[in-house]
């Protein structure tokens, strides 16, 4: 019997067989060429848990033929980085893989600088969090960055369907695929962690024809798959519970996320930008305090880190948590951008262009502009809409006291324009 996973028995060794990433995958795509040409550079791979990002820095190396090194950016350090560089002084062509890449901190990015400048290796990073945030500016500028879509339904069923067709142990099986939904659900489109719950669910059924329900699927997961480990497998099943707990102004359970986060070993920083995102999104101008709070609280925990961050993050939640809500600012956003994308680049009223040229002005640029503090209470009525759209109303303030004081003040001054 074959002890390695399932996901790591049918972990694809050539870049034609990934499933999900034909962007990346497919003969015309810049990474197929450079691979094919042996040229391939320092790249970072962004994406979602379990769509492939292992996977193409493996299928890299072995294309290529190169000396692979693997660090974990969770239990590794500038010592580890420095003795792979050192190795790599003496060998052609090294790809140093770094998992978690955004985990280190600047001084471990910093370790990798010359190395990758002066092409002693070749990085891949794989990273669930935005490069741009997470990467040294110059660290990033010196590689590719690949964007890795999140795997859909079509694309899970076909790895379990390939599964049950190729691999060896599976194939000693009679599998029946009566409902997926669970499977499905579980995996949270976590291809890896798909895989290897298929696996256990036919070895906790272990008969003949293991025809696998949903029923099925939840009574050996909850026997079997860990509710929480501190790898982070549930990292945005998590993420999810704290967000939506905050938004439904609950701070004992928020706290209670906090905590799984925190004991989990969740990066700090990645907990505080959720929290100034949220500050935004879910609270907007009912509290305009939460973001400066929110965005405090990411600077404070920069700063002062584990385990002291724990307590900025506390008050950060609970505040949080408790302030009242509003997704108008979200919802504004939302469709003025809808709008954009249905009708592009509307012409801009002339009043409203600027004139730094004699043939501007007299072409009427900004015109017929009314300065609005030349008028009693700084304000004079006057279209800024282009004409295609005018009349459209994109914000509408929450039912809360904040916005209902710009409600009143938007009505007292449009007197009904926009339906304020």
């Amino acid at each position: 019997m074959n002890n390695t996973p399932l996901a790591e028995r049918m972990r694809p060794t050539r870049l034609e067989d990934l499933i999900g990433q034909e962007h990346l995958s497919l003969p015309s795509s810049f990474l197929h060429k450079a691979l094919k040409s042996g040229n391939v550079p320092s790249l970072i791979l962004w994406g979602p848990p379990g769509v492939g990002k292992t996977t193409i820095a493996n299928i890299i190396a072995n294309e290529i033929k190169a000396p692979f090194y693997t660090l974990s950016a969770i239990s590794s350090g500038v010592k580890d980085i420095r003795e792979v560089i050192e190795k790599a002084r003496f060998q052609q062509g090294v790809i140093l893989f770094i998992d978690e890449i955004h985990r280190f901190n600047k001084s471990q990015q910093d370790a990798l600088l010359g190395a990758v400048e002066k092409g002693t290796i070749r990085l891949i990073g794989a990273t669930t969090e935005n490069p741009s945030f997470e990467v040294n500016s110059a660290l990033l500028s010196r590689c590719q960055v690949f964007t890795l879509n999140p795997l859909g339904k079509a694309e899970l069923e076909a790895m379990m369907k390939q599964a049950l067709e190729k691999d060896v142990e599976l194939k000693k099986k009679r599998v029946e695929l009566q409902e997926i939904d669970a499977l499905l659900r579980i995996s949270g489109g976590d291809g890896r962690k798909l895989l290897n719950l298929l696996e256990i669910v036919i070895d906790g059924i272990n008969e003949d024809l293991s025809v696998i329900t949903d029923e099925k699927v939840m009574q050996i997961a909850q026997q079997k798959v860990a509710l929480y480990d501190k790898s982070g497998e549930q990292h945005y099943d998590i993420i999810s519970a704290f967000i939506k707990s905050i938004r439904g102004s609950d701070p004992n359970a928020a706290v209670y996320w906090l905590a799984r986060m925190i004991e989990g070993g969740e990066d700090v920083k990645f907990i505080a930008r959720r929290l100034v995102i949220l500050a935004s999104e879910d609270i907007g101008n009912a509290n305009p305090n939460a973001l400066l709070l929110a965005t405090n609280c990411f600077e404070a925990v920069k700063i002062i880190g584990y385990p002291e961050a724990r307590i900025i993050l506390s008050q950060c939640v609970t505040y949080l948590a408790s302030s009242p809500k509003s997704n108008a600012a979200y919802m504004a956003i939302n469709q003025a951008q809808a709008i954009v994308k249905e009708t592009g680049n509307l012409s801009i009223p002339l009043h409203l262009r600027n004139a730094p040229t004699k043939l501007m002005k007299d072409l009427n640029y900004g015109k017929a502009y009314k300065y609005s503090h030349d008028f009693p209470g700084n304000f004079v009525a006057q279209e800024f809409l282009p004409d295609e759209i005018k009349n459209t109303k994109l914000y509408d303030p929450g039912e809360n006291a904040r916005e209902n004081e710009l409600r009143k003040y938007l009505s007292s001054k449009w007197k009904g324009k926009y339906g304020y």
